[in-house]
C-alpha cells in the first residue's frame, strides 16, 4: 500500500511495514475429486459463526519441540516419501533436508522478486512423484516494470545425486499476466483427492477490488489439470472474460479501493481463461488449502485489523471480500459485516483478533492418534499452533499453544510427527513429538 508505506503502517498480522451430504457412490466421487454436485449447494448448512480470537491459549502442550535447523525466513515443507523434506526460503532458495538438519541447496530455482511479503513460496510434490520427480512451486515472478510480480505456478523435475539436488525441466504452468504491485500473493496448492486437479489460491495483492472481478485471478481459488489449464466441470467452464482489465495499485482501504486511479490497462495475449479457470472467489489472503479426510476443501485466510478466517469452499461461492469482514481496515475505516449480506458465504470460524494464519493441514499419523482427522494451523501473530475439530460441513477450535515464535508452516512427517518452521531471517526447523 503506497500511502500505508509511507505512514510505516505496519500489518496487524505480519508486524512488517505493509508494502449434509448424500453418501450415495456418485455424490462420494465428485467428493473426492472436489466437485461437489450442484444441486447439493442449497443444502449446505447454515454455520453459527465462531470467534476463536478471544480464546486463551491451552496450558501445557501435549509435545515438545527439538529444533533441527535454521533457515532464512523459510515459507513450506514438502516431505518426501523417505523422510527427507524440501524447504522454501522466501529470498528464492530451496533445500532438501535431513530430519538430522544437514541441508543441500537445490539448484535450478526459477529467479522471484523478493520484496515484503512475496519471493519464493509454496513447494508441493506431485502426485505423480513416486514415478517421475514431479514437484510444483509457487513464486512470485519478477515482471519488467522494477517492482512489480505476479503469481507464477511451475513444475519441475527433482534430481537427488551424490552431494547433489538440482530442479531440471521447469515449466511455468500457469502465471497471473496481471503484474502489478503488491504482496498477498496467496500461493496455496492442494491436489484434489481422486489426483486428477490441483486447486492453487491466489490472492488480491493488497489491491481489493480485483476479487470481485471475474475477470482477474486476483483473489480466487482456481481448480486447474495438473499442467495448469482450466479444469472440466468448473462452474463457467468454457467461459472467457474481459480482453483487457483496469490495473490499480495497491490503495490505503477497502474505501480508497472504490475510486482508485487505473494506472495502466492490461490486454491478455490470447482468450481472458480466468472465468473458466474460478472455482470461487472473494478471498483476501489465502494462505492454507487442504482437503478433509472426507474430500471437502478448507481454506484459510489473513483478513486485515481482524477477521481472520476458516471456509468450506464450494464451487462458485463468493467468499464476500472486500464487501464485508469481520474487521475493519488497517486505518481503523469500518467493513460491512458479513452478517448484512446473505448472499456471501460466511466463514466456519474467524478470528478477532487474528492469529495470523500460515498455511492449513489435516493430521493422518499415527504418532498423536487422537489428532486423526483434525486440521492444524500456524499462527505468526498468535505464536502458536492451533488444532481445530472438523467434523463434515462443521468446524470448531479446539486447543492451541504457544510455542514461543511465529510460526509459518506445520506439515507431518512420514513417521506422524509434526514439523514446525520459524518466519525469521534466522528462522528455525523444529520437529514435534509426544512428551
Amino acid at each position: 500500500m503506497r500511502r500505508a508505506i509511507a505512514r510505516a503502517r505496519h500489518c496487524f498480522h505480519c508486524g512488517r511495514i505493509l508494502f449434509e451430504l448424500p453418501t450415495d457412490e456418485r455424490s462420494m466421487q465428485f467428493m473426492k475429486s472436489g466437485l461437489i454436485p450442484w444441486l447439493l449447494l442449497g443444502a449446505t448448512p447454515v454455520f453459527a459463526q465462531i470467534n476463536a480470537g478471544t480464546l486463551p491459549p491451552t496450558p501445557s502442550p501435549p509435545f515438545k519441540l527439538t529444533k533441527v535447523a535454521q533457515f532464512d525466513l523459510p515459507w513450506r515443507i514438502a516431505f518426501l516419501p523417505d523422510g527427507r523434506m524440501l524447504v522454501t526460503e522466501k529470498i528464492g532458495k530451496l533445500y532438501l533436508t535431513t530430519q538430522s538438519g544437514q541441508k543441500l541447496e537445490v539448484t535450478g530455482v526459477p529467479p522471484v522478486l523478493y520484496q515484503s511479503q512475496n519471493g519464493l513460496l509454496g513447494v508441493y510434490l506431485a502426485p505423480s512423484f513416486a514415478s517421475d520427480a514431479a514437484i510444483y512451486l509457487t513464486y512470485s515472478e519478477p515482471g519488467q516494470v522494477p517492482g512489480t510480480s505476479s503469481l507464477a505456478l511451475a513444475r519441475a523435475t527433482l534430481r537427488i545425486g551424490t552431494g547433489t539436488a538440482s530442479l531440471e525441466d521447469l515449466k511455468v504452468v500457469w502465471r497471473d499476466p496481471i503484474k502489478g504491485k503488491g504482496g498477498q500473493v496467496g500461493a496455496a496448492v492442494a491436489f484434489s483427492p481422486d489426483q486428477k486437479f490441483l486447486f492453487l489460491t491466489v490472492g488480491d495483492r493488497q489491491r481489493f477490488t480485483p476479487a470481485q472481478d471475474p475477470n482477474q485471478p486476483a483473489g480466487k481459488i482456481l481448480r486447474l489439470t495438473l499442467d495448469g489449464k482450466p479444469a472440466p466441470g468448473n462452474p463457467m467452464e468454457g467461459k472467457t472474460g474481459a480482453q483487457s482489465v483496469p490495473v490499480i495499485d495497491p490503495p490505503r482501504d477497502t474505501e480508497a479501493a472504490k475510486t482508485a486511479p487505473v494506472v495502466r490497462t492490461h490486454v491478455f495475449d490470447g482468450p481472458n481463461l480466468t472465468p473458466s479457470e474460478t472455482w470461487s472467489s472473494g478471498h483476501r489472503t489465502p494462505y492454507g488449502l487442504a482437503f478433509a479426510p472426507d474430500g471437502r476443501l478448507w481454506e484459510l485466510e489473513h483478513g486485515p485489523r481482524g477477521g481472520d478466517e476458516l471456509n468450506l469452499i464450494e464451487p462458485g461461492k463468493n467468499y464476500g471480500w472486500p464487501l464485508v469482514s469481520y474487521a475493519v481496515n488497517y486505518d481503523g475505516v469500518p467493513i460491512a459485516s458479513p452478517d448484512t449480506r446473505a448472499d456471501l458465504a460466511k466463514p466456519a470460524i474467524y478470528w478477532t483478533p487474528v492469529l495470523a494464519p500460515g498455511n492449513l493441514m489435516f493430521y493422518s499419523g499415527a504418532m498423536f492418534p487422537k489428532w486423526k482427522g483434525s486440521a492444524f494451523a500456524p499462527g505468526l501473530v498468535s505464536r502458536a499452533l492451533h488444532r481445530i475439530e472438523v467434523n463434515g460441513a462443521i468446524a470448531k477450535p479446539a486447543e492451541h499453544w504457544t510455542v514461543g515464535f511465529r510460526v509459518r508452516a506445520v506439515e507431518q512427517a512420514p513417521d506422524g510427527a509434526l514439523w514446525l518452521i520459524e518466519d525469521d531471517r534466522e528462522g528455525g526447523l523444529y520437529r514435534l513429538t509426544p512428551k
